[in-house]
């Protein structure tokens, strides 16, 4: 089985975020995006169970194969950076459009049996990227599963379990395909040292958009590179300091006081 597991590398979201020049300022406190760890434990526990291969595939700056460096630290078996000053400001779609030329460059090789992503970015929060990405793919998509199972050989039946606002959903889909998983899939595991030692000897390459121009103009004849240009951004700041409701065994009582007052 080889997967490709896509992962982002953000903005921790306990750091002091600020902008300059209308950007989200990276690079100072920037960690592997953590809904992205539990794709990684979804992608390396199928590869333990049925043999295989795990790439972990980022587009980004530089410094963005730190977050590649953690993948392999979970048990990826490879890394691949995808980074290019004239991919900066890239929006879902172009992005899913490139991540998609690397996956298929990433296929002449061997082919690749499934692309596992988590649920969303903790930067963007557009949860967008992974059905765009299996529509640039031309693959199934299984999103949002709490429950993954495997079944038979390849092509293997992949079957998920996903809770929405309304229905409790079961699907299935035969491999190749694109899978996304939630935070409520799986413990992602901590690596011990020896994992972390390892790791510094796994290969990782890194790509330009030039290494990528045939499969992207091959799956994309028509398209362009399109990026999004911040005009204005601006820090929202509190209005008042708040009531504070000091608990003296009726707490409870007055808050729920002050709401209906409030509500009224």
């Amino acid at each position: 089985m080889r997967i490709v597991v896509c992962v982002k590398h953000v903005p921790d979201v306990q750091s002091d975020r600020r902008f300059e020049d209308a950007r989200l300022v990276r690079g100072e406190d920037d960690v592997l995006n953590e809904l992205d760890e539990n794709a990684i434990e979804a992608a390396v526990s199928m590869v333990e169970e049925h043999g295989g291969e795990v790439i972990a595939l980022t587009m980004g700056p530089a410094d963005a194969e730190d977050a590649l460096m953690r993948a392999l630290q979970m048990g990826a078996d490879r890394g691949i950076l995808v980074t290019d000053n004239s991919l900066e400001g890239s929006d879902v779609n172009t992005t899913a459009a490139l991540l998609a030329a690397a996956i298929t460059k990433i296929a002449q090789d061997s082919p690749v049996d499934m692309v596992v992503t988590g649920m969303a970015s903790l930067d963007a929060m557009t949860s967008m990227l992974p059905a765009a990405l299996a529509a640039h793919m031309r693959m199934p998509f299984l999103g949002l599963a709490h429950t993954v199972t495997v079944q038979g050989e390849a092509p293997w039946n992949i079957t998920i379990e996903r809770s929405t606002d309304e229905y409790d959903d079961v699907l299935s889909a035969h491999t190749p395909l694109v899978l996304s998983v939630t935070d409520q899939a799986n413990t992602p595991r901590y690596p011990a040292f020896a994992a972390m030692k390892a790791a510094r000897n796994k290969p990782m390459d890194e790509w330009s958009f030039a290494d990528l121009s045939e499969e992207f103009q091959r799956l994309h004849p028509a398209s362009s590179l399109t990026s999004i240009l911040v005009d204005e951004a601006y820090k929202r700041e509190r209005q008042g300091n708040g009531t504070v409701i000091t608990d003296s065994g009726d707490a409870g009582e007055r808050l729920a006081e002050y709401l209906l007052e409030k509500v009224k």
